[in-house]
């Protein structure tokens, strides 16, 4: 399992941060260690669940998600 931090744009209130914690944690191979607003920081299964699938994940529920750090 890996850990990464994920930026996350268009989050506003405790109602977004239950909606990606929510869709995080049903995303197999992922594991939530905490979501705030405007991050989420999570282990992961490389193999089960790449960084793009998460980012989608955030994204079908109305966010923007991208790896902290990257360009």
């Amino acid at each position: 399992m890996e850990q990464v931090k994920f930026k996350i744009e268009g989050m506003t209130c405790n109602h977004c941060v239950h909606a990606v914690s929510s869709r995080l944690a049903k995303t197999p191979g992922v594991t939530v260690d905490d979501v705030q607003i405007g991050s989420a920081t999570i282990h992961h299964d490389p193999a089960v669940a790449t960084i793009d699938q998460i980012e989608e994940a955030i994204a079908d529920e109305g966010y923007t998600a991208s790896l902290e750090g990257a360009n």
